[in-house]
């Protein structure tokens, strides 16, 4: 597959992906409205370094030996699953009055450090990641193809998630987004703390060969 073509489908399969609602997504809303637009934007970039951990561990072929074992896979899936459900909990166990106060002006924020974490130990925790990119990179990758046409796709992805979490978190933390949505904060952090819970139940019964 020519070099270009190749970078096409790696663009659009990652486009397609990032925009689908997903693990990726509740975190960097849920930390865009609770806390602030930095605190998302890190979240962004978090979950941006975790798909090119991915990526890179994928294109040396240990994304091959992960998918293939059932106890490598069992032990990330449940690590995963454990982590978003743990976020999940926080969400759905905070107060109406905290809410809604973090959400039209927060009192406080998480560091930026915190909030890449959150993003990158999200990412980097998804079984589903491992097999996404294992599925993509053997499409366009051969024997033959360069290291450096490698590594573009690797970042292409990377960049993409990136770029669209950075955007939804600078859209979604708004303050003219943030009034409209204040009266319904507590059902939306629940709403949130749920949909993590759900995905993380969801990665949970996740199989190898799914």
């Amino acid at each position: 597959m020519a070099f270009f073509s190749a970078w096409l489908t790696v663009f659009a399969v990652s486009l397609v992906a990032v925009v689908t609602p997903g693990p990726d997504f509740a975190l960097t809303l849920h930390n865009s409205l609770a806390y602030s637009r930095r605190a998302g934007i890190f979240t962004a970039i978090g979950v941006g370094a975790g798909n090119l951990v991915h990526a890179t561990y994928s294109l040396i072929g240990i994304g091959a030996v992960v998918s293939q074992s059932i106890l490598l896979f069992s032990i990330l899936k449940w690590v995963g699953a454990a982590y978003l459900v743990y976020i999940g909990i926080k969400s759905l166990s905070a107060k109406r009055v905290a809410i809604a106060s973090e959400y039209a002006e927060p009192q406080r924020d998480i560091g930026r450090a915190v909030a890449f974490r959150i993003g990158f130990l999200g990412n980097l925790l998804n079984p589903k990641a491992t097999l996404f990119f294992l599925a993509l990179f053997t499409q366009v990758v051969q024997p033959s193809t360069p290291l450096l046409s490698q590594a573009i796709y690797g970042a292409t992805v990377a960049a993409v998630a990136l770029v669209w979490f950075a955007m939804v978190a600078v859209v979604i933390s708004q303050r003219v987004f943030k009034r409209y949505i204040l009266a319904a904060a507590h059902s939306l952090e629940r709403l949130t703390g749920a949909a993590l819970i759900a995905l993380g139940l969801r990665l949970a019964v996740t199989e190898a060969r799914e």
